[in-house]
């Protein structure tokens, strides 16, 4: 069974600018998980630069990006006291092996897929986590969510000092790799982000005319029932192992859940689970005094992997 968090400690870290302020580059991810699969040490050689075909300064924001979206992970029973080798995830195999679902993320369905990787339990990321699962702002500018996440550090991760520019490298590369420029504002395609595949999920959109940003809410390009329902599955399990049920507003409200992370409406999230719910009799939506659940059977998971394996077995087909 394909467990799409990876076995380790599910408490989130403070993690800043590992990326070296690049931001995902097209291929990064395949490459990083191909290499990995045939040396894990790769990027620990003093040839990576060459067998990698990437500058210098590029290959720790590789790597980075490639742990943080989960499909590589350190081997966790390593010695101690020794380098762990790196290891392709289950994921990552499941994905992105040359017979995988979607080895060369074609179809945008993927990305969602490691949006929803990215900001999960365990985070590699906090900067990411926070903004899209904590930052309640409708309309913001770069300072706005930079000064925000500074409070939320000082909050959180009290006992730890923090530089400015590790927090303002890590803002703007969430700027880069997910803001969309409005088009009636300046018809020049937006170079920073031209080569970043997450551009195109269109999270966060500039404001006509203005210097403010906005999450985009409600269904968007590529983002098929089947993830949104798979990571639904994968989101109850974690919150309770052993239910059998959780509430609809749980999956549309609560820090960490499909509807935060996704910036779903309840319409788009409610949609998606009723469409699947005729598919499938593991899954159902119910009316209970009220509330509206959705219940799974037996195992949430092995529901969730079937759902992704089937969408994926579909798009294949056509």
């Amino acid at each position: 069974m394909l467990k799409l968090f990876m076995e380790n400690d599910m408490v989130n870290k403070l993690i800043l600018a590992r990326h070296e302020t690049f931001h995902p580059r097209h291929g990064w991810l395949k490459k990083g998980f191909d290499y990995v699969k045939k040396d894990n040490d790769v990027f620990r050689r003093d040839d990576a630069a060459v067998v990698l075909g990437v500058g210098k300064n590029m290959i720790r924001a590789m790597k980075y990006w490639c742990t943080a979206f989960k499909v590589i992970q350190e081997k966790l029973e390593a010695p101690k006291n020794r380098t762990r080798p790196l290891i392709p995830t289950e994921l990552g195999e499941a994905l992105l092996s040359d017979k995988g679902w979607d080895p060369y993320l074609e179809d945008h369905a993927s990305l969602w897929l490691l949006h929803w990787e990215l900001l999960k339990k365990p985070n590699l990321a906090t900067a990411w986590y926070f903004t899209f699962n904590e930052f309640h702002l409708s309309e913001f500018t770069a300072a706005h969510l930079h000064e925000a996440l500074v409070e939320y550090i000082s909050k959180t991760f009290s006992d730890i000092t923090i530089t400015e520019s590790s927090t303002k490298k890590d803002v703007n590369t969430i700027f880069r790799m997910y803001g969309k420029r409005s088009i009636s504002k300046s018809k020049v395609i937006d170079e920073e982000n031209i080569n970043c595949p997450f551009a195109e999920l269109g999270l966060i959109e500039k404001i006509e005319n203005s210097s403010y940003y906005t999450f985009k809410v409600g269904m968007k390009k590529g983002l098929a029932p089947s993830i949104i329902v798979a990571t639904c599955l994968e989101f109850a399990s974690s919150i309770e192992a052993g239910a059998r049920t959780i509430t609809f507003s749980r999956l549309l409200y609560e820090q960490g859940s499909p509807g935060v992370i996704f910036k779903l409406s309840e319409k788009d999230l409610y949609e998606a689970i009723e469409k699947l719910a005729m598919v499938y009799d593991d899954i159902a939506l119910s009316d209970s005094a009220g509330i509206t659940q959705l219940s799974y059977f037996p195992d949430p998971l092995k529901v969730s992997r079937k759902l992704l394996s089937d969408y994926y077995a579909q798009t294949k087909k056509n």
